[in-house]
């Protein structure tokens, strides 16, 4: 099974060229990678340019992911985005209940699980992020679960590998999932422990995700371990 990573670009880069340069640097750099499924999540506007790129649809293991989507389908939704769309840009993920969107949007369980049923409905892979396990319900189950600790977001103060170990395995037995990850001040020197020492199946990947040269020793240091 390949190791996944997800990078969140969040409200990044600012320019349509930026993000081009970014995202071509990435695929450059990814052509030889065997043993990663990698996930870009850019912001939506970017999707529709970046989704037409044939590396996108059939080159290697790239991926393109949302970072959210709305439970409805079409209606009186103004500035929402349906799942079926996001999907019919190429995006085959969908971050859901970040922390950010937690705080920022107010969104509660309740939205969160409402989305997650929507993204399922039309065959996007949800990747929902929690970071306490009372954020983890019923419908979770088998879902991909990203643990990203509050205090370790943006902070450069990532969770340590005993505690995320411990995280995790309390999230395998209440979610019965087969992919959790981690995400929180992630970078190329620490992330390979999370997946060889604490046992996690991927990384979710933010600030990081828009330094190419780093980003892409993360990526390599990842795939050597398979």
């Amino acid at each position: 099974m390949k190791t996944l990573i997800v990078a969140n670009w969040k409200m990044n880069p600012e320019t349509l060229a930026k993000a081009k340069k970014l995202f071509n640097k990435v695929k450059q750099g990814t052509k030889r990678v065997k043993c990663v499924e990698l996930v870009i999540c850019p912001p939506f506007v970017y999707l529709p340019i970046l989704g037409a790129s044939a590396f996108v649809k059939g080159f290697g293991g790239l991926r393109l992911g949302s970072q959210d989507c709305f439970w409805e389908g079409k209606g009186a939704f103004t500035g929402e985005i349906s799942p079926q769309m996001l999907k019919n840009l190429g995006c085959q993920y969908a971050i859901i209940g970040h922390s950010e969107r937690r705080k920022n949007q107010k969104e509660t369980d309740e939205m969160i699980e409402k989305k997650i049923r929507g993204a399922k409905r039309v065959g996007l892979k949800p990747i929902l992020c929690v970071d306490r396990l009372s954020q983890i319900s019923q419908n979770s189950k088998g879902l991909i679960i990203a643990y990203e600790p509050l205090f370790a977001i943006g902070t450069g103060r990532p969770c340590t590998l005993a505690k995320a170990e411990r995280m995790r395995k309390e999230i395998q037995k209440r979610a019965g999932t087969n992919k959790i990850l981690y995400g929180g001040s992630v970078n190329s020197e620490n992330a390979r422990d999370y997946i060889k020492k604490a046992g996690f199946a991927g990384i979710l990947v933010g600030g990081v995700s828009l330094k190419a040269k780093e980003f892409l020793q993360l990526i390599k240091n990842i795939d050597f371990l398979a």
